[in-house]
């Protein structure tokens, strides 16, 4: 849906230099052991009758890797047991340089403002309309407020501290855990040219699923890079620019129950942040050599990506759990509706905001 989306824009002439946001990048699965391989293999034969993955390829050649992905292919033995699968329709996404060219569309033809360090103060029911929005100017410390039939709450990590702000019972119960994610980027070009593709591998077996490693080329700026993780960090932050308080003023007496019992909960998560905040570079640099052998520190820089904040929230027990995912929150009437958890993606973020229109305009007003 989010390339149906983008190639509408273009042929309507709205978006030009596409590759300035997206490239050709061809997708892969890759693991290693008897057990992996048996997986990975049923897991191509499920997908492959499914219409969108006719064109997906299988392999435990270890040639035909090396022809996909010599990077992390070559150096290995012949009697290493491997598979793979491979999406040559795949993409890879600059959604910073996607988002400025949307704002640039609103602007410049639907006559939408687009207001930039602006930070929102309070969210109040207007008699009036529906809701006063109070926001300040983060250069000049001016304030004012704006009327508003309709508020979205899609602010990143910086949503839940908003969402608290308005009246609403549906935001009770909801917290949040934030979690900074980082990447060893290359800086050897000769190593950056011979890698083209995203090539995922498995998760641990008691690791969430955010942390599936996986080594990708990248364009950024127009730049191709080469970029492998993610690993964790953490600060109580909730956007990457934000305070060390946030984290803090986000518990409330209607969250923190959930909140407890949520860390109480997920244990080995807690031990997995703490061995991923505690790794040194050679550490990481032993998680990169499971993919490339011979990687050399020398060549691998550590680079802090920006935060996420994962769901907690309330159960039909009032007990709180922990989400991975990316969740809706409405008021009743739909005035508000705000986005939660980690950034639901490039590839779901049209679908998300369908699903955001379908609740705030049930009447396509």
């Amino acid at each position: 849906m989010s390339k149906q989306f983008w190639s509408y824009l273009i042929e309507e002439k709205r978006i030009d230099t596409p590759k300035d946001f997206i490239n050709p990048v061809p997708h892969h699965s890759w693991v290693t052991g008897e057990a992996n391989v048996t997986f990975l293999k049923k897991r191509f034969d499920a997908l492959k009758v499914h219409y969108m993955f006719e064109e997906m390829a299988f392999t435990t050649a270890v040639e035909k890797m090396k022809a996909w992905f010599p990077l992390i292919a070559n150096n290995r033995g012949s009697d290493e047991l491997m598979a793979a699968t491979r999406m040559e329709r795949g993409t890879e996404m600059n959604f910073g340089a996607l988002t400025k060219k949307l704002f640039s569309v609103l602007e410049t033809e639907f006559n939408t403002p687009v207001h930039c360090h602006e930070e929102v103060v309070d969210i109040d029911p207007d008699e009036d309309v529906e809701w006063a929005v109070e926001v300040q100017n983060l250069k000049t410390g001016q304030r004012q407020f704006l009327d508003a039939k309709h508020v979205f709450i899609g602010a990143g990590g910086g949503s839940l501290l908003l969402l608290q702000k308005v009246e609403i019972e549906e935001k009770e119960g909801y917290g949040g855990f934030p979690v900074s994610g980082e990447w060893l980027v290359c800086k050897n070009e000769t190593i950056i040219k011979q890698h083209f593709g995203k090539v995922y591998s498995k998760a641990g077996p008691k690791d969430p699923p955010m942390s599936t490693p996986h080594l990708d080329t990248r364009f950024i700026n127009g730049k191709r890079q080469l970029m492998f993780g993610p690993f964790a960090g953490f600060s109580p932050k909730f956007l990457k620019e934000g305070s060390p308080l946030d984290l803090f003023k986000s518990v409330t007496l209607d969250n923190i129950k959930p909140m407890l019992n949520a860390f109480w909960d997920n244990l080995p998560l807690t031990k997995y942040l703490i061995e991923q905040v505690t790794a040194t570079h050679d550490d990481r640099m032993n998680d990169l050599r499971t993919f490339v052998k011979d990687a050399k520190s020398e060549d691998w820089d550590i680079l802090v990506a920006g935060q996420r904040v994962q769901i907690i929230k309330k159960n039909h027990f009032e007990h709180g759990e922990l989400q991975f995912g990316t969740e809706v929150v409405k008021s009743k009437d739909g005035s508000i509706t705000c986005l939660l958890g980690a950034s639901p993606g490039a590839s779901t973020a049209t679908k998300v905001m369908l699903d955001v229109f379908e609740i705030a305009f049930p009447r396509g007003d």
